[in-house]
């Protein structure tokens, strides 16, 4: 079973959490960090040969909490054209071309092999999709998508894996392909999630930032960094909360407590 809610507040730590995190205090040094940013692409071309294609479950649950992928049309079977910024091997992009046939789509993923195994995929169609590599925090967008061209962005756990110090330049290269008035659709790690609890010391890089044993890296979002973010780069916010939901594995008694943002913010 589980539970969800969603809102603008942060997940309550219990007492042995809240000192497990404040013990915490030691950095990964600056010589390893700059070594990981180095190699971040590296590190997740490994991560996409390790687990091929096996590692995330498709996501069907894109259109259901996402209803703006409906919603943006002006009438029912309008062509809509979206970015799935950060791709990865198409857990997200395969299951909602399948669900609507007027979408085409362009992807794009830091890995080249995760990019290998979307064009491997049996569904993929030059058609309906064109997928590039792509460093977002420094490969222009314009590239391969017209100005101002896009309906819809979704951003679905990209933002975090990285560095805070670029996440800004993401967002200024999503800004110049959507249409004025669409939005990017977002959900990422929230602030205490279980993965950020998991962590054993050793593994902390900032604040709210993490490395994990792979060399890959993670960021919890609150929901005020989140919005500065956005408004910082000309977006309008239109929704920003927390989803907490409560995992419960009845058999082994256990409660995993996960913490998500999803929110929208839109190009005026």
């Amino acid at each position: 079973g589980a539970f969800q809610k969603k809102g603008h507040s942060a997940r309550i730590l219990s007492p042995e959490e809240a000192e497990r995190l404040a013990k915490d205090q030691v950095l990964v040094s600056e010589f390893k960090q700059l070594k990981l940013e180095k190699e971040a692409q590296k590190n997740w071309d490994l991560f996409y040969k390790r687990n091929s294609t096996n590692f995330f479950k498709d996501r069907h649950w894109t259109t259901r909490e996402f209803q703006e992928l409906k919603a943006c049309r002006e009438f029912a079977d309008q062509k809509l054209t979206i970015l799935e910024a950060g791709c990865g091997v198409g857990n997200c992009l395969f299951p909602l071309l399948e669900e609507d046939l007027n979408i085409f789509a362009y992807a794009c993923d830091f890995s080249p092999r995760a990019v290998e195994y979307v064009k491997k995929n049996a569904l993929y169609s030059t058609e309906r999709c064109k997928v590039f590599q792509c460093d977002l925090t420094k490969d222009d967008l314009l590239e391969n998508i017209p100005a101002d061209s896009v309906d819809v962005v979704t951003l679905i756990f990209v933002l975090s894996a990285i560095h805070p110090d670029k996440m800004h330049l993401v967002l200024k290269n999503i800004y110049k392909v959507l249409k004025p008035g669409k939005c990017v659709l977002f959900r990422d790690y929230g602030l205490y999630d279980h993965a950020m609890l998991r962590f054993k010391s050793g593994s902390k890089l900032g604040e709210n930032f993490y490395v994990r044993q792979d060399g890959t890296r993670s960021y919890f979002f609150t929901e005020e960094f989140l919005s500065q973010l956005f408004k910082a780069e000309g977006y309008e916010q239109v929704v920003n909360e927390y989803v907490q939901r409560e995992t419960v594995n009845r058999k082994e008694d256990l409660r995993v407590p996960r913490v998500f943002l999803q929110s929208k913010f839109q190009k005026p």
